[in-house]
């Protein structure tokens, strides 16, 4: 079972700021980073996707769409594939936030909801719900997961294992690619490619 996850292409946002779930726009047309995509998947050797699947927010939705048409393949939306909720801190500068409540959610990271959005426990069991309904379905692979830095951070901490707090450490470039296997018979799951 192979589902690679496809970090969305960059977007109109200042560096800086925290833009979580609001819709922002890409910086490229889609179909450009569509094909720039499909080449540095070949080049990989990438199985073709059998669906790919999205979060709804344009950013993921408008490449999504792009490689539905070049592959030929079945696309579908799902809320639980977007961003973390930052509440009150959605399109603020991360340093214009109060210093004391970031120091605060710092400190109970996993809890914490200083910005009256999502915790980040609410996130990842968000995030696990869809991918425990996605495992269930090996009919559905290969499968393309065109998505966001945080949701594919959550995925591979919970299918690899890994301290979440770790993974928010690993690089992951806009249209990173990282591409997970399962072993039906082990039930286990591996690293293919990170960021790549």
């Amino acid at each position: 079972m192979d589902i690679v996850l496809i970090r969305h292409p960059a977007v109109v946002v200042d560096a800086g700021v925290c833009y979580g779930q609001s819709d922002v726009a890409l910086v490229e047309d889609a179909d450009v980073s569509s094909a720039a995509l499909a080449l540095r998947l070949a080049a990989l050797q990438v199985p073709a996707p059998r669906v790919l699947m999205s979060s709804p927010s344009t950013r993921c939705s408008a490449l999504a769409a792009a490689m539905s048409n070049d592959f030929g393949c079945a696309l579908s939306h799902d809320d639980r594939l977007k961003e973390m909720n930052f509440g009150d801190w959605e399109e603020r500068r991360w340093d214009a936030i109060d210093r004391e409540l970031l120091d605060d959610w710092a400190a109970n990271f996993e809890h914490a909801r200083a910005h009256g959005g999502e915790s980040v426990t609410q996130f990842v069991a968000r995030v696990r719900a869809w991918f425990d309904a996605f495992a269930q379905t090996r009919e559905l692979t290969p499968a393309y997961v065109v998505t966001h830095a945080g949701v594919m951070r959550a995925i591979a901490s919970l299918v690899l294992d890994v301290p979440l707090e770790r993974c928010l450490r690993w690089s992951l470039d806009m249209t990173g690619i990282v591409w997970l296997r399962r072993d039906d018979e082990a039930r286990q799951w591996s690293l293919v490619r990170w960021n790549a």
